[in-house]
C-alpha cells in the first residue's frame, strides 16, 4: 500500500508562518466592520452646555461596560444614555436631578462616586476593617512569639 503524500517537515513552518500573516491582516478588516461611532452626533446649544455635559458623561458610569465612564464607552446603551442626559440638560434639569434620574432608572453603580450610606458602607470601610485587622493579628502573633522565647541563661552558654 503506498504512502500518503505529506508535506516536507521544513516547509511546514513557513506554511504556519503564512497562515498567521494572513489572519493577522485580515483583523483590521474584520474590527473596522463593527460600527465604533454614534450615526448622530449630539448637538449642543453652546461652549458651556457642551463642558457641562462632557463632566456630567465622565462621572456616569456606562451600564454595560465595565469601570468605563459613559463619555469614553462604546456601547449602544452608552450612546443613547449621552442622548438622554443631554435631553434633560436641554430640559432645564440640574446635575443632581438628571444623576438621580439615572440612580432611580439604574441603580447606584451607574455613578462612580456612589453616596456614602448603609448600604455600601462595607465598601467604603471594609478595606480599613481589614487593613486594621490584619496589623491586629500581625501584633498579636508577634507578641506571643516573643513570649513564648526563653533568654538563654548565661550558665548554658558553651564558648
Amino acid at each position: 500500500m503506498p504512502r500518503p503524500r505529506c508535506l516536507p517537515r521544513r516547509k511546514l513552518p513557513a506554511l504556519l508562518l503564512g497562515g498567521l500573516l494572513a489572519a493577522a491582516a485580515l483583523l483590521p478588516a474584520i474590527a473596522s466592520a463593527q460600527a465604533v461611532s454614534d450615526p448622530t452626533p449630539l448637538h449642543y446649544r453652546d461652549a458651556a452646555e457642551e463642558a457641562r455635559f462632557h463632566a456630567l458623561a465622565a462621572e456616569l458610569r456606562c451600564v454595560q461596560c465595565q469601570n468605563q465612564s459613559l463619555a469614553d464607552s462604546n456601547a449602544q446603551i452608552a450612546h443613547d444614555l449621552r442622548r438622554e442626559v443631554l435631553t434633560l440638560m436641554q430640559q432645564g434639569r440640574d446635575d443632581a436631578q438628571i444623576k438621580q434620574f439615572l440612580v432611580d432608572r439604574y441603580g447606584a453603580f451607574v455613578l462612580y462616586r456612589p453616596p456614602m450610606d448603609a448600604r455600601n458602607s462595607l465598601l467604603w470601610f471594609g478595606p480599613a476593617v481589614l487593613l486594621l485587622g490584619g496589623a491586629g493579628v500581625l501584633v498579636w502573633v508577634v507578641r506571643r512569639r516573643s513570649r513564648q522565647l526563653q533568654p538563654m541563661d548565661n550558665s548554658e552558654e558553651r564558648w
